[in-house]
């Protein structure tokens, strides 16, 4: 089992510390303030493809796109990068309570046409009813999840190649069909702590995703979820959600994580625990019990650093070290059945560098990528690290900053 690295999209905006990186600083929703506030990259498409180039040259597989009010559309914005890249594949997020499954499906055959196969399937169920609601879902968290389960039953029923018919409680499908199939069929990624999630994860998906809990807890995540798709009949592989400060020393990655949480005062921590304490979503919980909104004893495990969840709603821990300790810490992951590696760091297209030049050679040096995979493979190395970039350095200078 080979471990597969995949990269982030930003297409809510970007920038060099953990808040203010929306386009629209205002959230949105005034439509009155839509210039970036100092330092903030907009998610212009010409910056995207900067960091989608970026990433299928440092190797990387895919990377992931999000969904929500404050991004931009994932299926339009991907399949528009697909035409500047060859090889990267796109990790779609999308919510299945506001499209029509057979709609979906048709969409997905269509995207690998183009694509020509470069497709993943990210399916997010949702943990916020305001957020919902925006897109016109009324329903509670269990029900969503049920809805998700009916949903994935229909996509694959209508990839078939033939007419399809299903009877549930939230969809009714006469004859549904996609006439061309897609080739191949996307993996579908999918993710949810709670015990809703579990057993449509056991049913339907590919890859199964959780966030970066520390390894036991991880541990203890995979279990339940295999032992669920077991009793199905089924296998199901994993993935988790990181983010990642990598350095060529542990005390240059440490200081960089140091200046991230000393852009943060007190006010802007507590609004943000207190709006991120009312989500529905249980791996959300779980994302704010490991550090309480408290900045003391941020490193709940050995280089994994609980400061992005001060402020960020979702993925909020990072790997921080220099790349041999990054990727102990991705093989331990790996060790415990973690295939799929889904990373981020601000900003976005500078620490693709820093991880791709610093840690992806320690993982192949251990033999844990597949061989052949990177265009860096066998480039000669300037001052430790490959000449993918101008003069064989990163683009981000020494800090972070």
């Amino acid at each position: 089992m080979s471990v597969h690295l995949h990269w982030f999209l930003p297409t809510g905006g970007d920038g060099r510390t953990l808040v203010d990186r929306h386009a629209y600083t205002d959230g949105g929703i005034r439509r009155d303030r839509i210039t970036p506030v100092s330092g903030v990259r907009a998610p212009d498409i010409e910056y995207l493809a900067q960091i989608a180039k970026a990433a299928e040259q440092l190797g990387f597989e895919a990377v992931l796109t999000p969904t929500g009010t404050w991004c931009e559309d994932a299926w339009l914005t991907t399949v528009a990068l697909t035409q500047v890249t060859e090889r990267l594949k796109f990790l779609v997020a999308f919510r299945p309570g506001v499209i029509s499954p057979v709609l979906a499906a048709q969409m997905a055959a269509t995207y690998q046409r183009i694509s020509r196969g470069r497709l993943l399937l990210n399916v997010v169920t949702g943990g916020d009813s305001t957020e919902q609601r925006r897109f016109g879902d009324s329903l509670d968290h269990d029900r969503r999840y049920a809805r998700t389960d009916e949903f994935l039953q229909v996509v694959r029923g209508v990839w078939g190649g033939k007419p399809f018919d299903f009877q549930g409680e939230h969809y009714q499908i006469e004859g549904g069909l996609t006439a061309l199939p897609p080739d191949p069929l996307p993996q579908i990624f999918f993710g949810g702590s709670s015990p809703a999630a579990g057993p449509v994860a056991a049913r339907n998906v590919d890859v199964y995703l959780t966030w970066g809990e520390p390894p036991e807890q991880v541990r203890q995540k995979i279990e339940w979820i295999r032992g669920l798709a077991e009793k199905e009949g089924r296998t199901v592989r994993f993935g988790i959600r990181l983010h990642t400060i990598s350095r060529d020393s542990s005390k240059e990655a440490w200081a960089t994580a140091g200046r991230l949480l000393d852009d943060l005062d007190p006010e802007t921590i507590a609004s943000a625990q207190q709006a991120l304490g009312k989500s529905e979503s249980v791996g959300q919980q779980r994302m704010l019990a490991l550090h309480g909104g408290s900045r003391d004893k941020l490193e709940i495990s050995p280089n994994l650093w609980a400061g992005v969840g001060l402020v960020r709603g979702g993925a909020g821990t990072a790997l921080v070290g220099s790349h041999a300790e990054v990727a102990d810490r991705i093989e331990e992951y790996h060790a415990l059945g973690v295939e799929h590696f889904v990373l981020s760091g601000y900003p976005h297209l500078e620490e693709a560098y820093w991880f791709g030049e610093g840690v992806r050679p320690e993982l192949a040096a251990r033999g844990l990528l597949d061989a052949g995979r990177s265009p860096l493979d066998g480039v000669p190395a300037v001052n430790g690290r490959p000449a993918s970039a101008p003069g064989g350095a990163p683009l981000l200078v020494a800090g972070g900053r």
